[in-house]
């Protein structure tokens, strides 16, 4: 019988795709923009969805890795070689989501192809500097705003998968709080998870989002 209470919606599984380039000083990723309908309206976002019953693969992650190549070329009609993915994380949404994606993120070195988006469900695209994407406080869910840390971080794909070597492939399982007028998201090995309490001392690790404020990832660990 499954410990899973019956008012909490199974996530589904997704995969999500960051492609990016180097540009000499660090990852430039390629964002797109949601239309105003749909899940993540109006939100930029990368490319991704669900992971189809047709995907290839012996397990959740060789078929979210072909769900990956297909959504982006579906979405922005690029090849992603699937020899070149790299995963990056899984991300596990909180149980009251309404609609609940557990999201497997890879990033794929672009190819060199030009994109292009439908303008019907994607309205915009942009090539941007992860650095550059967090300052400019574009609308973006919490994985992104994540993901787009970890990029930042790192100036090289080499670099990138030095960091995962030593961070190993990380799971985000997201415990929403808040704290102070703001919502606070928490994720292990945050010291206030396994009690909801932001406020006790010892490791973060969370995201902070406040209204009128800059959004803020906080990381004690490496």
């Amino acid at each position: 019988m499954s410990d899973t209470p019956r008012d909490v919606v199974p996530a589904r599984p997704a995969a999500t795709v960051v492609v990016a380039r180097e540009v000499g000083v660090g990852l430039e990723v390629l964002l797109l923009r949601r239309s105003t309908v749909g899940a993540f309206a109006g939100m930029w976002v990368f490319p991704g969805g669900r992971v189809d019953d047709d995907d290839a693969g012996d397990d959740e992650l060789s078929r979210a890795a072909s769900a990956a190549v297909r959504e982006a070329r579906e979405e922005v009609a690029l090849d992603v070689d699937p020899a070149s993915l790299i995963t990056l994380a899984h991300w596990t949404p909180p149980a009251i989501a309404p609609k609940r994606y557990a999201t497997w993120f890879f990033v794929a070195p672009w190819s060199g192809q030009e994109h292009t988006i439908d303008a019907h469900e994607i309205v915009g695209a942009q090539w941007i500097p992860a650095s550059a994407a967090l300052a400019a406080g574009l609308p973006i869910a919490p994985p992104t705003h994540v993901t787009l840390e970890t990029l930042a971080s790192v100036p090289t794909f080499d670099a990138l998968r030095e960091l995962i070597d030593a961070r190993g492939i990380e799971r985000f399982v997201t415990l929403p709080t808040s704290h102070d007028g703001s919502m606070v998201l928490l994720w292990e090995p945050d010291a206030g998870y396994a009690t909801a309490d932001p406020a006790a001392p010892g490791p973060r690790h969370r995201l902070i989002v406040r209204d009128g404020e800059p959004t803020r990832y906080e990381r004690s660990h490496p």
